[in-house]
């Protein structure tokens, strides 16, 4: 597992942990005026959305659109050259326990030298605490979540021994047990076969029905529609958003995939210029 995503589960920012109120009628995610460039080349481009809470929401574009580093920089994983982005109307350090993240199989070191069990129960680790023992009841939770990804007969196995498909039930169930109100999930599809995608979105809809808000980047068009309420069509700048069955047309889908160059072309001469807030 790299260093990364182990700092994201188990880190504290060492102040205050604040509760956080999903009822208190803030986004679950709101971004706005955000630019994000690396080597001062746009990747994010003034970008402005609040999520609907208690949706499946898709976060669809094409290659190199911004959609991993949008879910990352709200992750505070990736520094912002502008804007803010708040999580239940408070910066994301303050309330990272109402977050569950489900990464990039890519960008994970699956040669780490730990089980299934133990990865899970990662997610657990506000809870517990700093250096304190994983009690039973932290190891039941994390179970739980196993099995409820069909992944229970797994639990000793070391990661680099189980599918791609496995590992992502795996991190799912990670994400799971943390029993967040937001979940960003990076791909959660990317290399399952039909089985664990099916069992995935099941997941899915299931934390919908919670109560739940679940944000998933996603490529394959033609499930957008099965899988998702709302969509975040997305291209370097939100190109629209909005439920699925008014947002998700074939004119937005050009404005989208068509628009690339254009869009790289402008975002890249207003930032040279200084034009980023």
């Amino acid at each position: 597992m790299s260093t990364t995503e182990v700092k994201h589960s188990t880190a504290a920012d060492g102040g205050p942990v604040v509760t956080g109120d999903p009822a208190s009628g803030a986004a679950p995610l709101s971004i706005h005026d955000l630019t994000v460039a690396y080597h001062r080349k746009p990747v994010l481009w003034d970008v402005d959305y609040d999520a609907p809470a208690g949706k499946l929401v898709g976060i669809v574009g094409p290659n190199g659109a911004g959609k991993s580093t949008l879910i990352r920089t709200a992750l505070d994983l990736v520094r912002r050259a502008s804007g803010s982005v708040n999580v239940f109307g408070r910066p994301y350090r303050r309330v990272r326990h109402l977050v569950g993240y489900v990464p990039q199989r890519e960008t994970v070191d699956w040669d780490f030298p730990i089980n299934a069990l133990d990865v899970v129960t990662m997610g657990r680790y506000r809870k517990i605490g700093w250096c304190l023992p994983v009690t039973g009841q932290h190891r039941t939770a994390a179970m739980d979540a196993l099995q409820r990804v069909g992944m229970a007969d797994y639990a000793r196995r070391q990661i680099a021994q189980l599918s791609g498909g496995q590992q992502q039930r795996v991190f799912l169930a990670r994400a799971l047990v943390q029993d967040a109100q937001l979940y960003l999930m990076d791909e959660p599809f990317s290399g399952v076969d039909a089985a664990t995608e099916r069992a995935i979105v099941q997941i899915l809809r299931d934390l919908r029905s919670a109560g739940k808000t679940v944000m998933v980047v996603h490529h394959d068009l033609q499930t957008v529609p099965e899988y998702f309420d709302h969509v975040l069509l997305l291209n370097m700048r939100v190109v629209a958003h909005g439920p699925t069955a008014e947002i998700f047309t074939p004119e937005n889908l050009h404005k989208t995939y068509g628009g690339r160059l254009t869009l790289l072309s402008q975002a890249a001469e207003a930032f040279a210029r200084g034009g980023q807030r």
